[in-house]
């Protein structure tokens, strides 16, 4: 199962994806199509990265009742398989995907109750095919039965390792990661909007306060910070430089994944060891070829690298200097016989 980046998907899911005309509530919908995709965000990101041509292996724990459509994508893509089996079945996750709002609302049905015998064997898993400088991505949700600080507790493991994580999750289990030690961060996290007001406990209306509670992460120990902002594009801070990638206008064909491609983006320039801008680049343009997909997949290669040569960049720290400079030094207009 060794391979340059494994990805953890704790609570995978089966998304039964009905696309429809238009969602209305309460009344009686013929569906355009459906389809049925082997997900969770673990699974999603571990998926791009195949197709970016990144060998990727992926771990969890799965219900043996249904996994055939696991079983073919990992097949397809050449996904080494790390799961963990037990009796059950996976979770199905519904996405209603209305074509004329372009918007998917999501019901996401309950899944396997995972007891700490399945936690120890997935841990043991990435203990034993990690290594110093490999990749880790956690990303999603975590099942009933686990704690809210499971993902801090793999994460202080592998960084003692020397292994760089990156995390995306929200709500409980990411406020326990980010508030870990700081030699058990991950490396790097890529909350939206929300999910950091979560963390912060208040709330970050501007550009500006999303900066500043990134820069609280970063001071804290955690290197990377990327903060998506859907129609606003992306922030993404490391060190002391800070760019805003700004989202690309595409045919969207399905908005599902579309987070996760983000990630393995960011993953892949991660382990291309790319400038900031570049990785901004990429990611941007992961997520926006996904957009023409059906399910968590990437077109072409060169079809992305022609959108992440399209993505605009913004850099803001060099605003910021001008602007600190401004308010040491402010510029006074000329007087009046001076010429």
């Amino acid at each position: 199962m060794s391979a340059p980046v494994l990805t953890v998907a704790l609570n995978p899911a089966l998304d039964q994806t009905i696309t429809l005309d238009r969602l209305r509530l309460g009344e009686v919908h013929r569906a355009r199509s459906v389809r049925i995709d082997a997900a969770g965000k673990g699974v999603n990101v571990a998926s791009c990265l195949a197709d970016w041509g990144v060998a990727t292996a992926v771990t969890g724990v799965l219900g043996a009742g249904n996994a055939t459509a696991f079983d073919a994508l990992f097949a397809a893509k050449q996904i080494a398989d790390g799961f963990v089996r037990r009796p059950g079945d996976t979770r199905t996750n519904v996405k209603l995907l209305d074509l004329e709002a372009a918007d998917t609302t999501d019901i996401n049905l309950p899944g396997l109750v995972v007891d700490g015998a399945d936690f120890d064997a997935v841990r043991a898993r990435l203990l034993a095919h990690s290594t110093a400088g490999s990749i880790v991505v956690l990303a999603g949700s975590l099942p009933a039965g686990l704690a809210d600080d499971s993902y801090a507790r793999l994460i202080a493991e592998l960084a003692a390792r020397g292994v760089r994580c990156v995390l995306d999750t929200s709500g409980a289990p990411l406020v326990a990661a980010l508030d870990a030690p700081r030699d058990a961060l991950p490396y790097a996290v890529k909350p939206n909007r929300h999910e950091l007001e979560a963390w912060a406990g208040r709330a970050l209306s501007t550009q500006a306060e999303l900066i500043a509670a990134a820069r609280e992460l970063q001071t804290r120990g955690i290197v990377l910070v990327a903060i998506s902002q859907g129609a606003d594009g992306a922030l993404f801070l490391r060190g002391d430089e800070i760019v805003q990638a700004k989202p690309l206008s595409v045919a969207v064909g399905s908005t599902v994944g579309a987070g996760d491609a983000m990630v393995a983006g960011l993953t892949a320039a991660l382990l291309a060891e790319a400038s900031l801008e570049d990785l901004a680049r990429l990611a941007t343009a992961f997520a926006a070829a996904k957009l023409g997909c059906d399910g968590a997949h990437l077109p072409p290669r060169e079809q992305v690298l022609a959108l992440a040569k399209q993505v605009q960049i913004q850099r803001l720290d060099r605003e910021a200097d001008r602007r600190s400079k401004a308010q040491a030094f402010p510029l006074l207009p000329p007087r009046e016989g001076w010429g």
